[in-house]
């Protein structure tokens, strides 16, 4: 992998954090696909699919590609590169478009919905499900409440932002994080704010 060409590539994933995530994908999808909840510019899709990539497995990727809460129009993370003026509205997925095909993963598989309406219609279990989608509440437990069942036994569930301390970071992530312990998951390994459990 070029480790440094990807940390260039717009997205909220820190370079250390985004090597676990590939050594995750390469680990797990022994066991089936990987999915992708939150796709954003692709950052974390790239090292996914490189991962998976090693077992001849793909990755499904989920995002409506308009931005989440904080990335809409005067909100924190507002990016303009990302702002469709003719639709005036964010639209990641040309972006992402650009950036998958920059490395050539043809075993990355867009799916352009909302995470509620992919999940109504889905039923193939996973090997790996990562879920870094909208972080406000409601978004992040209907994130883990749709896809978590999904995963197989000994399969893994990866949570990004995790922040015990709320002077740190939003809470949203962490609680699902609580949740999933309460529930036939246990903690496999962490890097910084991402966690990966695995399914027992």
């Amino acid at each position: 992998m070029m480790i440094n060409d990807i940390e260039n590539i717009k997205g909220f994933m820190p370079v250390h954090e985004g090597e676990a995530l590939y050594k995750w994908s390469k680990e797990f999808s022994k066991l089936g696909p990987i999915i992708e909840i939150g796709t954003y510019c692709g950052k974390s899709t790239i090292y996914l699919g490189f991962g998976a990539n090693e077992n001849n497995e793909v990755v499904f990727t989920v995002d409506h590609h308009s931005g989440s809460e904080e990335h809409q129009l005067k909100e924190e993370y507002f990016d303009p590169e990302v702002f469709d003026v003719q639709e005036n509205r964010v639209n990641t997925f040309p972006l992402f478009l650009k950036n998958i095909q920059k490395y050539d993963l043809d075993n990355i598989i867009p799916i352009v919905s909302s995470s509620r309406a992919a999940a109504r219609s889905w039923d193939t279990s996973a090997g790996m499900i990562f879920i870094d989608g909208g972080h406000s509440l409601e978004s992040a437990f209907n994130d883990y409440n749709c896809w978590s069942k999904y995963v197989k036994k000994n399969g893994a569930l990866v949570i990004h932002d995790i922040y015990e301390d709320p002077n740190e970071g939003g809470q949203a992530p962490y609680e699902i994080y609580k949740e999933a312990l309460k529930n036939d998951f246990i903690e496999h390994d962490r890097v910084d704010t991402i966690v990966c459990l695995k399914r027992i």
